[in-house]
């Protein structure tokens, strides 16, 4: 996922609690959403991230040598320019781009 074109801000803003909690009715579940789609997207970002830099890699005599490049640090300023994930996420929630569901209220709607 191209996290650059995710038209989100790149510093925090406040934000209204009550009209974000709007669909799931509780400020705690939508918080527990948006953390746990910042979990995923840190670790998508992660991912990514350590397979660019690992073609990168080169092991010298010893361990403790790194060799640092351009391609690497352009890399590395690529991820540093992105939003946090947590940004992302809670812009997703908003645009409700997240699905979410509870399977304590799902068991008592059939009830």
């Amino acid at each position: 996922m191209d996290y650059k074109k995710v038209k989100t801000p790149e510093s925090t803003i406040t934000r209204d609690v009550e009209q974000m909690s709007r669909n799931t009715g509780n400020v705690y579940e939508t918080v527990a959403i948006i953390a746990k789609r910042a979990n995923q997207i840190n670790g998508e970002m992660k991912q990514e991230i350590e397979k660019k830099l690992q073609d990168f890699s080169s092991f010298g005599d010893s361990i403790e040598e790194v060799f640092e490049n351009r391609e690497q640090i352009e890399i590395s300023k690529y991820y540093e320019k992105i939003p946090k994930p947590t940004l992302i996420a809670t812009q997703e929630f908003l645009e409700n781009k997240i699905y979410y569901r509870n399977p304590i209220k799902d068991s008592f709607d059939e009830i």
